[in-house]
């Protein structure tokens, strides 16, 4: 196969080379800590719950597992070659131009749908405060806002992300404290549950635990962004290093940690759980004063903070995979060390997306949902088999870049990859989930094609 067959890999300091290195330690650090906090956490881990009831709390502890040994994987890689094209630009030095064409602009439209969808529900919030105003204009606010925060600088985008993943975190750390002295009987005004609403652990046997553990898959999102990141900062060795490091314990505390606390402080069934939010029903249930608003307000910016993430990271692809020849050269185009012309191409997609659901939301909007449901999936195949193959290549070649080890290889890595065919299996085994898998497959197969045509034609010219 043409270009599988990778020339010899180039020093990290080669890659990116026209972009800033606007970011500092500091707000890698945040970004790694807050990123992993997302607005599928907040948003929809009810559905999660309804599903599987307290057994959410094994869906989430097994994701996460899978979702450590993807990071470490990623880590490894990112640590050795840090790029703005992440992932997409391992595939291509790992299997050839074409898997990093398909993995790239999978990402791409992935990233720009959701920063759509969660300018819909940060809309959705502020109406809910501000009754009669129009969603669409909040949701064009939030895009100007972040997008002109992009195009200025990329330091613009880490001090918003700075300050979004310092109240993510403290937000999220005093709702863990306020649940565990719930839980030990010692919060003032509250008597402590006990273990009664974990009797009925598995409520819908299986087939609930099943659907609670493909709802906790795509809670991980925002998980890349610091690797992207890293690639403009002064030491993004460093950078990824200390991200992949501490993955473990922020997603044991972060994730399984707080699902702990609402499966036991609420009951599984409860309506609330899934019409405010399992963290505002929680709140609410133990009865502090303005806890539950509050709480809103951080859903509210945990989706702000992801459609900031969201345009910096699809245009940072978009730019990686343009300085790769994969892409319109006119969104490689670098002012003042920003891709100016991706941010603004991926702000416009979201957008677009946002028009979509009001002006088609019975026929395409559906089908662009779909379409995008299981890429997070592909993606990860492709991290793994792309470590699989360079890190052999790495310790041949230059052994001194492996910063970061992925655990236990090769062992872990196959491990990996079938927890990741396990869940595919699982996504067709599910009526709602077979129609996403689909979808993408489809995607995918189109985009993998386009891309190897492209290799061909290039290989022979």
């Amino acid at each position: 196969m043409p270009g599988t067959t990778s020339p010899k890999l180039p020093a990290p300091s080669e890659t990116d080379a026209t972009l800033s290195h606007g970011l500092k330690q500091r707000h890698l650090s945040m970004i790694a800590l807050g990123g992993v906090i997302g607005a599928g956490l907040f948003v929809g881990s009810g559905a999660g719950i309804a599903a599987a009831g307290p057994s959410i709390v094994i869906a989430y502890a097994v994701s996460g597992l899978l979702v450590m040994l993807v990071m470490r994987m990623l880590g490894e890689m990112s640590a050795a070659y840090p790029s703005s094209g992440s992932f997409s630009a391992h595939a291509e030095r790992a299997i050839g131009p074409w898997a990093g064409f398909t993995a790239g602009w999978s990402f791409w439209v992935l990233l720009c749908t959701a920063v759509g969808l969660e300018g819909i529900g940060a809309a959705k919030i502020v109406t809910g405060w501000l009754p009669g105003t129009p969603e669409w204009a909040w949701v064009a606010l939030f895009m100007v806002v972040f997008c002109g925060a992009n195009l200025a600088a990329v330091k613009n985008f880490g001090e918003f992300e700075f300050w979004f993943a310092a109240l993510k975190v403290g937000a999220i750390t005093l709702f863990l404290v306020l649940g565990v002295l719930a839980i030990a009987g010692v919060l003032p005004g509250t008597d402590s549950p006990g273990a009664s609403n974990l009797n009925n652990f598995l409520p819908h046997g299986s087939e609930g635990l099943v659907i609670g553990l493909l709802a906790s898959v795509f809670a991980y999102g925002g998980l890349e962004t610091v690797t992207i990141a890293a690639a403009e900062s002064p030491d993004p060795v460093k950078g990824v290093a200390g991200a992949v490091r501490t993955a473990m314990w922020r997603i044991a505390i972060f994730y399984v940690g707080s699902m702990a606390v609402i499966v036991t402080l609420v009951p599984w069934n409860a309506k609330e759980v899934v019409e405010r939010g399992p963290y505002v029903a929680t709140l609410d249930h133990l009865g502090i004063p303005g806890a539950g608003r509050l709480m809103s307000v951080v859903v509210l910016v945990a989706l702000l903070s992801a459609m900031n993430a969201n345009i910096y990271g699809s245009s940072r692809i978009a730019y990686s995979l343009v300085e790769r020849g994969q892409g319109p050269k006119a969104l490689g185009r670098v002012s003042g060390g920003v891709p100016r012309v991706a941010v603004l191409t991926s702000s416009v997609v979201g957008f677009g997306c946002v028009l979509l659901s009001y002006w088609r939301p019975d026929d395409v909007f559906p089908w662009l949902l779909n379409m995008i449901g299981a890429v997070i999936l592909v993606v990860w195949i492709f991290i793994a088999v792309s470590q699989l193959r360079l890190r052999r290549r790495l310790e041949r070649e230059a052994p001194e870049r492996l910063a970061v080890r992925m655990w236990a290889f090769p062992v872990l890595t196959w491990v990996a990859l079938a927890g990741m065919v396990a869940i595919f299996v699982l996504m067709a085994r599910e009526p709602d989930t077979r129609v996403q898998l689909f979808s993408t497959g489809a995607m995918t197969l189109v985009l993998a094609g386009v891309g190897y045509a492209w290799q061909r034609a290039r290989a022979r010219s």
